[in-house]
């Protein structure tokens, strides 16, 4: 049933035999397949090319396809009497046949045929005038729509046509006891016009995309499709029992496959292999104990046979040697015997050939073959580029864990043996940290899905999927050979410089795109600050930069005291330094770094910002020895004028035009674009769905890879992996696992929800919400409809029995709910009012839907690579889930909705959580409230803070001379105020305030 599909099919048909070498690499060849296969020989030669051979149920004939019928190039089916050698043509003879299979206990054959096509011999005609033209194309399979599943006798007799609808449907097998076929179908493409213009111009370059698996009664009736992943699912068989269905899926885009087994009811799905490469063509073993399979793991031009186990537990054991295609593997009833196709023929065009197997020898290499643990297992997805495709949409159905294949199963009920085994999984290296748009985000949402599907949630994102993709900004590059930077300078006569980028000067990520060319304006520290007399700073008053190119400092000066260097901070941001440039006219801004700053005169790094729009003019950093030319006819000098801006001399001229000089300046930075999803199931009230009201309920699953965003590792941990155990693995856990207990739920009292679930796991939480706001401007039920979200982010540390519920405020339904639930819970609560906070809850909040929030608070390990599965109270994580579904219990079943109050939010509110330049030493107390200042909950050892004399219960009220009211001021100061200088704070201190001297150190 599987095809040899584009990438094969060339070295099948084509490949050439290596020189001299090709006979030492043969021998060492054959002697390691003896291990397995003996007495190898090819079985067709008649003909172009031949294979997909299938045993009869007693192992005397095999079904195969063949190029052999000189007035028609295309494969027909054809029957070998292997006792006799006899050959017969059973199909139709005319159009495109493939997929054949015969019945168990029966004279009957299926096959797909395009032989209806009234086009059929027109393009037999076509494909042999081609082929006679001497003309060679890539071979790709084709996915005729007029493809449709016969059965007949095995004289070619009774031919009968199965199915009838319009696409593909081939690729077909009955059941060991003749009942039911498996077949790939096409069909839900059809009609094409329906598909959205994305799916549309797929349809024409990679019609695979659309294959599913469909199961069906052996004379065509009730036909039911099985699988609902995008990507190819196809070549699927039963197992020996009739008990499940082996297939392998292709992901999006058509290059990577993997083995999967379920149910003949299409839930329980078990994913055998993940080879980073195509994985394919598999087929039981009549013992049961193991399968084998095709791959190009060994690379595109060596196709080899695999074995694996049934669980998918053990590494999967190479089974050929050959360096040409061997796949379509294939054992006799009896097991003793493999057929497969392969191109080690002479002339490297695919045969069948036939050997005899040795089953104890793979039963012993499978004992020996070391465990594929989940740990261990290799990720489906490459990273960021050409195996990046379409994020996260590829909806394979992840085997859970490695506990799940095995004798490990999950409960229906919530069990700190499945919370443990699902963080296991997510917050494993495997998936290297989750980072939006990764493979790892793929392959959590992937299993996700997989967990949703058996359960037996309702898809409920795009296109009848549990994946709702969204777009997002991954990152910036800069295009080398479009970014130029020339100084032409008068003197004697005309001297034009011109500089090499990364070199001499870099594009910022948010400059606009083009070219420009003007004279050069100095504005000092480009500072256009508002006040009252001495509190205003104006870098552009007396200036007129209008048509100019303005060259600035970096940073903001240096030598005035804290408070002033805090003052003018807030306003220093390259991005609003950027915005004043404009807004006055300039064409462009050049910034510098001061021979008086640390890092004098090197170049701004890169920094591939994920921000999706820039700042409507050219930016560009430039290195000293640019400013120094710049300089040169000024009759000034940067580092002096830099020394007196530093201490805000008013004397001084810190703006003027520097004479004599033009810069023309090209610019291309280019945003890298990319998607993610989120993965969203739906639980159904009882009675009707349409129109209902629903709560949502969500997490976010993913977390900051390697540490690119606000890592928080200490050095020597710096670009490990952050598995995200707590942050926010645990959140998922808790979710996934509400999910089952509430669908068990259902089944067993449907009456009582009166009310429809969403769960939903978000990706993009750590770059900003992306995915909870996308679904909040994009969501796939209605807003009007959704009367509460609750949420889950990091509620794995519980520790003192100590829980934090935020949001409180946003209805007045919360606080009865809680405390009623509360009882039976026993939580030492702590209720924070405040619904705007920094996770997916402000997604919702503002769209006029009530939240809750649930959180452990943040630990020593948050966002390091130490925050790991071990670490976490799976305990404590039951008893929060327990705790939030007596809340959701309520809500499903109480008459009325909640209300929701509207609060204004604070001018200071921001998402970040923690400051991301500079290190205390210091862990905010999340769950305080205090009426000023922000208490700290943990002083690290030997870090600034304990150095400095701040204790753990210190309330930290003024920075700076800036008074703290909340999280909001104390990060911000913290990240504005820089490190290795002294900064004064004042703490509260059972009461009395004490004046501390605290000098940070960078966060790296």
């Amino acid at each position: 049933m599987q095809k040899i599909v584009a990438v094969f099919m060339v070295f099948v048909l084509i490949l050439a035999i290596c020189p001299d070498k090709k006979t030492v690499c043969a021998y060492e060849s054959e002697k390691r397949e003896d291990q397995f296969l003996t007495n190898i020989r090819q079985l067709t030669f008649q003909g172009k090319s031949a294979g997909e051979g299938y045993f009869s149920q007693d192992g005397k004939f095999l079904i195969f396809q063949s190029e052999r019928d000189p007035e028609n190039p295309f494969y027909q089916i054809y029957m070998m009497n292997l006792e006799t050698g006899d050959t017969h043509r059973i199909s139709p003879g005319t159009g495109k046949t493939t997929c054949s299979f015969i019945r168990p206990n029966t004279d009957e054959v299926l096959f797909a045929s395009t032989h209806l096509d009234p086009e059929a011999r027109a393009k037999q005609q076509a494909e042999i005038e081609f082929r006679s033209s001497g003309e060679k194309r890539r071979f790709t399979w084709d996915y005729d729509s007029h493809y449709d599943i016969f059965s007949a006798n095995r004289d070619g007799s009774g031919l009968r046509r199965l199915t009838n609808a319009v696409g593909y449907d081939a690729e077909g097998a009955y059941s060991p006891d003749g009942s039911k076929i498996v077949f790939c179908s096409l069909r839900d493409a059809y009609p094409v016009e329906k598909l959205t213009p994305e799916d549309r111009k797929r349809m024409e370059t990679n019609p695979g995309y659309f294959g599913e698996i469909y199961i069906m009664n052996a004379d065509g009736s009730d036909q039911k499709r099985l699988t609902t992943w995008d990507g190819y699912d196809g070549g699927s068989f039963f197992s020996p029992d009739g008990e499940r269905i082996i297939w392998r899926h292709f992901n999006e885009n058509g290059m990577l496959a993997d083995i999967y087994t379920m149910k003949v009811d299409g839930t329980d799905v078990c994913r055998l292999t993940d080879f980073k490469s195509m994985s394919w063509a598999p087929y039981y073993h009549p013992s049961g104990e193991y399968v084998i399979f095709h791959s190009n793991k060994l690379g595109f031009t060596n196709c080899e046979l695999f074995l694996v186990d049934t669980r998918g537990e053990k590494e999967p054991v190479r089974v050929t040697f050959t360096d040409r295609f061997d796949g379509l593997p294939v054992f006799s009833p009896d097991g003793k015997q493999l057929a497969w196709t392969s191109g080690r023929t002479s002339n490297g065009d695919s045969q069948l050939f036939l050997a005899a197997w040795n089953h104890e020898s793979a039963r012993e290499a499978l004992k020996l073959s070391p465990s594929r643990s989940g740990a261990q297992a290799t990720e489906l997805h490459a990273p960021s580029g050409a195996m990046k495709q379409d994020t996260a949409t590829e909806p394979n159905q992840k085997q859970y864990d490695e506990g799940k294949s095995g004798a490990y199963r999950f409960s229906p009920d919530i069990t700190s043996a499945d919370l443990r085994a699902q963080v296991k999984y997510l917050a494993s290296d495997e998936l290297e940290g989750r980072m939006t748009g990764s493979r790892g985000t793929q392959m959590a949402a992937q299993y996700i899905a997989g967990y949703f599907h058996e359960i037996g949630l309702k898809p409920l994102g795009n296109k009848g999927r549990y994946f709702q993709e969204f777009p997002f900004v991954s990152g910036s590059k800069f295009v080398p050979s479009q970014n130029h930077f020339q100084i032409m300078r008068e003197g004697k006569g005309t001297e034009t410089m011109s500089f090499e980028v990364e070199r001499d000067f870099l594009p910022l990520t948010f400059t606009a795109n083009g070219e420009v060319e003007g004279q050069v304006v100095f504005a000092g520290y480009g500072l256009s600050i508002p006040g009252d007399n001495g509190n205003r700073y104006d870098s552009y008053a007396g200036i007129d930069v209008k048509d100019k190119i303005v060259l600035i400092l970096h940073h903001v000066p240096e030598k005035v005291d804290m408070k002033r260097h805090l003052e003018l901070s807030r306003h220093s941001g390259l991005r609003h330094k950027a915005v004043l440039a404009r807004e006055r006219g300039a064409r462009a801004l050049l910034v510098v770094i001061g021979p008086g700053s640390s890092d004098a005169g090197k170049l701004i790094p890169f920094s591939r910002d994920k921000a999706s729009a820039d700042s409507g003019i050219s930016v560009v950093s430039i290195s000293g020895a640019v400013a120094e030319a710049l300089f040169a006819n000024s009759g000034r000098n940067l580092g002096t004028v830099q020394a007196e801006l530093d201490i805000e001399n008013p004397q001084t001229q810190g703006s003027f035009l520097l004479p004599k000089v033009t810069v023309k300046v090209s610019t291309a930075v280019e945003q890298i674009k990319e998607t993610d999803c989120n993965v969203l199931g739906f639980l159904p009230p009882d009675e009707k769905s349409e129109g209902a009201e629903c709560i949502i309920v969500g997490a976010h699953y993913d977390h900051i890879g390697r540490g690119g965003v606000d890592s928080l590792a200490h050095k020597e941990e710096e670009g490990q992996i952050h598995n995200g155990a707590d942050d926010n693995a645990s959140g998922v856990a808790v979710v996934l696992e509400l999910a089952s207990s509430l669908a068990e739920e259902r089944k067993n009292n449907p009456q009582a929800f009166k009310r429809g679930i969403v769960f939903a796991l978000w990706s993009g939480e750590e770059l900003g919400c992306l995915g909870s706001s996308y679904f909040a401007s994009h969501p796939t039920v209605p807003l009007k409809n959704v009367i509460a979200y609750m949420n889950f982010d990091m509620v794995g540390r519980l520790r003192g029995n100590n829980l934090i519920v935020e949001g409180v405020s946003s209805s007045n339904i919360w606080s009865r709910l809680i405390e009623k639930s509360n009882v039976k819970a026993g939580f030492q609560l702590k209720l924070l009012q405040d619904p705007y906070q920094p996770t997916d809850v402000s997604s919702f909040y503002p769209k006029g839907i009530p939240v809750i929030h649930f959180f452990t608070g943040v630990h020593e390990d948050y966002n390091r690579p130490t925050d790991d599965p071990i670490t976490l109270n799976y305990d404590g994580m039951v008893r929060i889930a327990g705790f939030s579904r007596s809340i959701l219990i309520d809500l499903l079943q109480q008459a009325e909705r909640p209300d929701y109050t509207r609060i204004t939010p604070l001018e200071e509110h921001k998402t970040e959580k923690v400051s991301r330049k500079a290190s205390w030493g210091t862990i905010p107390d999340f769950t305080s409230e205090t009426k000023e200042g922000v208490k700290i909950d943990t002083v690290k050892k030997d870090g600034p803070a304990d150095k400095a004399g701040m204790k753990n219960g210190d309330i930290v009220v003024e920075i700076a001379g800036n008074k703290i009211t909340n999280l909001y001021d104390y990060n911000y100061l913290m990240d504005t105020a820089g490190f290795g200088k002294p900064i004064e704070i004042i703490v509260l201190r059972n009461g009395k305030r004490e004046t501390l001297t605290i000098v940070p150190v960078a966060r790296k």
